[in-house]
């Protein structure tokens, strides 16, 4: 009888086992399913009067890579509410699939802010770009510190054109800033020189991101172009969003 009594408890602590795992397992898995997009609030290059914004495939390309794969994607911006749009071209069959997805079409539209964010929702951020991007990622504080908390759970950070503007100011707490010493990428002093803004940009991407320390990467202009280097996945411009968008993948399959 005492054999079968100590049997039933052998059973029972083995079930309670396997059950507490594979919740704690499914947890895990959860925790490892949302994606944050980082948009700008920004919609006018400098005092051109210009309209800017996000750029639409530079949130379409990544988006379809990580959404299909199963991941969950929410966006912040600076300010919040409707991010400003630029790049705005539905005859890219990967723009209209995202812009006629009622549920992101009204995400996109009701980003949240920095204060909403939850980091440990979060296994990776990843910063848009657009020109806007250069007016008002750059400095903003909140969003550095959210990327750094992310990055330093063993999350990924990615980036692409001139979303790495995001990057730039990222310090870890060690001090030192995120790109320093890691192979990054970002839209090019060449390219800014043929759009003809790199006079009205506040600063050249790529020189900042030399002078943070990170060891720049490119390929001729308008080539695809990205690098992965230690969760840190960034690419050069607009033609580069989907490969950074699969790096991130890889990165996150890690």
């Amino acid at each position: 009888m005492k054999n079968v009594i100590k049997s039933v408890f052998v059973l029972v602590a083995v079930m309670v086992s396997t059950v507490a795992g594979a919740q704690a397992k499914t947890k895990k898995q959860d925790m490892k399913k949302k994606i944050l997009f980082v948009v700008t609030s920004h919609d006018k290059k400098g005092t051109t009067g210009e309209p800017t914004g996000f750029y639409l495939g530079e949130v379409s390309h990544p988006w379809e890579v990580l959404h299909k794969a199963g991941y969950e994607i929410d966006f912040v911006s600076p300010k919040g509410g409707k991010a400003p749009v630029d790049g705005f071209d539905l005859t890219d069959a990967v723009n209209k699939e995202f812009w006629e997805n009622k549920e992101y079409r009204n995400k996109i539209e009701h980003t949240l802010t920095p204060g909403q964010v939850k980091v440990k929702d979060y296994a990776a951020i990843y910063y848009a770009g657009g020109h806007g991007a250069m007016w008002d990622l750059a400095d903003n504080t909140e969003l550095a510190k959210i990327a750094a908390a992310i990055y330093e759970k063993g999350g990924v950070v990615g980036a692409v054109c001139h979303g790495p503007a995001g990057l730039v100011n990222i310090k870890l707490s060690n001090g030192k800033y995120l790109v320093e010493g890691k192979k990054v990428s970002g839209f090019t002093n060449e390219e800014e020189t043929a759009v003809k803004l790199e006079k009205v940009v506040p600063f050249l991407l790529e020189d900042k991101l030399k002078s943070r320390g990170g060891i720049y990467e490119k390929s001729g202009m308008w080539q695809n172009h990205s690098v992965a280097d230690q969760r840190l996945v960034t690419g050069q411009n607009p033609q580069s969003a989907k490969s950074v968008g699969e790096g991130i993948l890889k990165e996150l399959g890690k």
